[in-house]
């Protein structure tokens, strides 16, 4: 009995603990404690991942630092200490809700659901299913598919997507299933299907890892809406969420960001040197002038 009670007293102090720290604000704990820590990703490239020196380094880790310039500037703290934390997907909003990071810069996706928990900065990405095909066969929109053989990975989203287009618009395409991305890919490498059907940052991914990444391109056409990545903020903090947006928005139409678009999507990245060569979409150019932190895909189309 003196066991659970201690129990109870222990998760009353805790949770009284988490209340002040959910009242006190992320600006008035970073000034108190003058660190801010950011929770990244480990393999996420291009986004956030470690580099052959196992620093934290990436598209979102660079935005990221933008926002840390500015809570120094807000706060007066030049000598701000900047604390890395590594985070996973089951980690991240745990880690984030309990104070343990203030921010996590990654490539998590902003959707309503997860909104329900925490809160979200402007979208600095753009991902949606698409097409990779061999450059020479000239396979651009989901009309030129028409008739012949694809494939996309078993239990994804993206196959389910396939196949639902394929049946609403009469294509007669012949889907394949395989196992895993690296099949797939492999399986229209080898000609046994014309595309393969996938995220398209995974596919530029792939597209960059192989022995000639020059004979690929990724469908021009989206075959699903817009999915929004977003750097993670906690939930109920107007003034972190007014004072990180600035810096966002100050990214996006100072034309910075385009640039770090460059250096990490267009550009040869640590650290082996591979180019990704994914272009810039509409939709990007879109969000960077039109800054937004929808989690509705429909907001960007």
């Amino acid at each position: 009995m003196k066991l659970w009670n201690r129990a109870i007293a222990f998760a009353a102090l805790a949770a009284l603990a988490f209340g002040a720290s959910a009242q006190q604000g992320t600006l008035d704990k970073i000034k108190a404690s003058g660190a801010i820590t950011i929770g990244h990703r480990d393999a996420s490239i291009p986004f956030s991942y470690l580099d052959d020196k196992q620093q934290p380094i990436g598209f979102a880790m660079d935005l990221c630092a933008r926002v840390v310039d500015a809570v120094k500037a807000e706060l007066k703290l030049p000598a701000l200490k900047v604390n890395y934390q590594p985070v996973t997907s089951a980690t991240r909003i745990p880690l984030l809700a309990n104070g343990t990071i203030d921010m996590e810069c990654g490539s998590t996706t902003n959707n309503a659901e997860r909104q329900k928990q925490i809160a979200y900065t402007m979208t600095h990405f753009l991902t949606a299913n698409r097409f990779i095909a061999k450059k020479a066969d000239n396979l651009t929109k989901l009309a030129d598919l028409k008739g012949k053989t694809v494939v996309s990975t078993s239990g994804t989203t993206n196959i389910k997507q396939i196949t639902e287009l394929n049946a609403a618009q009469s294509l007669g395409i012949n889907i394949l299933a395989a196992k895993d991305h690296a099949e797939a890919f492999l399986m229209v490498d080898t000609g046994r299907a014309v595309a393969f059907v996938m995220d398209d940052i995974l596919l530029a991914s792939l597209a960059a890892n192989h022995a000639n990444p020059g004979q690929w391109a990724i469908s021009t056409e989206a075959l699903s809406a817009p999915e929004p990545y977003g750097i993670m903020i906690r939930k109920d903090d107007p003034a972190f969420k007014k004072a990180v947006d600035a810096a966002m928005v100050n990214s996006y139409k100072s034309g910075e960001a385009a640039k770090l678009y460059a250096k990490w999507f267009q550009s040869a990245i640590p650290p082996k040197g591979i180019n990704l060569n994914m272009p810039m979409s509409e939709t990007m150019k879109n969000q960077f002038a039109n800054p937004s932190d929808s989690p509705d895909p429909a907001a960007y189309k």
